[in-house]
């Protein structure tokens, strides 16, 4: 037992960068994680963190420690939860992050399903559009869309993501329908962060560049204009897919479609899915394409 003193401490502190919170996480007292720490660093002879009274941050030698600390306390706790759910009760807390719209309008509802479904398990949802690291983030598993290039990700496809280009059927009266990728120019191009649209033709990918009176870059704000007429857009199918079956947006240039991007859950190479873990993703994967 001597080797783990002090490391749950150090990962606690290096987690939340404050000895303040990482005592509260623990459920200690803050001089007591700074006694463990201390001691923890006399023993290994290195220094692990930096400390002044404005900022924390991890000397080199706890970079590399708390990297291998974080992976061996988080094997630790799987290990005691596949013995705890040896009673086919999945317990404990899940770690998620996600893109901030498809979590928000797709994954949100699922989350809290799961949960009813499995009241002893406790999820930390965090959405956000960037590409955050999920061993650092101490983050169990990611939902992304598009192509992967991540090696160190181990991945299971979920489902589907279509781009569709769609307009309102009183935008078509007045001003008709674009037939080829080329006719884009001539139509009001409702635009997001981007000023292009990525369209296949003969087999190859083409990026088309689109101008508009309209720059946004939420989609609920470009589909709101699109549904009121305003001009075309392109938007993925959780957005659109709803009224292009009901006829209030109308599916355009269908031909030029680029092949449909997986959505993916993402999760350490060097980590088994916990239980619980696994069971949320496979509740995923029965479940996304029916709220697209």
């Amino acid at each position: 037992m001597y080797l783990w003193e002090g490391v749950s401490e150090f990962v606690a502190v290096a987690e939340s960068k404050s000895f303040t919170a990482g005592a509260k996480c623990l459920g200690i007292s803050t001089a007591q994680v700074s006694r463990q720490i201390s001691a923890l660093e006399k023993r290994l002879g290195v220094k692990l963190l930096y400390r002044t009274t404005r900022k924390l941050s991890l000397t080199q030698e706890g970079c590399v420690y708390f990297q291998d600390c974080q992976g061996i306390l988080k094997s630790l706790e799987e290990a005691e939860q596949s013995i705890v759910s040896l009673d086919n009760i999945p317990r404990g807390k899940i770690r998620l992050t996600a893109p901030v719209t498809y979590g928000e309008e797709v994954l949100g509802p699922l989350v809290n399903d799961f949960m009813l479904r499995h009241e002893h398990v406790e999820v930390d949802f965090h959405l956000t559009n960037a590409m955050v690291d999920l061993v650092d983030g101490g983050y169990d598993l990611a939902i992304r869309h598009g192509k992967l290039d991540d090696s160190s990700m181990m991945a299971k496809r979920l489902s589907n993501r279509s781009m569709f280009v769609c307009v309102s059927p009183e935008y078509v009266k007045q001003h008709g329908v674009p037939a080829t990728l080329s006719e884009l120019q001539k139509h009001n191009c409702l635009m997001g962060s981007a000023d292009f649209w990525g369209f296949q033709e003969s087999g190859k990918n083409k990026h088309i560049r689109v101008s508009g009176t309209l720059h946004c870059n939420n989609g609920y704000s470009l589909l709101d204009a699109a549904l009121k007429g305003i001009g075309i857009v392109q938007l993925p199918n959780h957005y659109v897919g709803t009224y292009i079956d009901d006829g209030r947006l109308l599916a355009v240039l269908e031909e030029f479609r680029e092949p449909d991007e997986g959505v993916w859950a993402l999760y350490p190479n060097n980590r088994q899915l916990s239980p619980k873990v696994r069971l949320l993703v496979d509740f995923f994967s029965e479940n996304i394409g029916i709220n697209v």
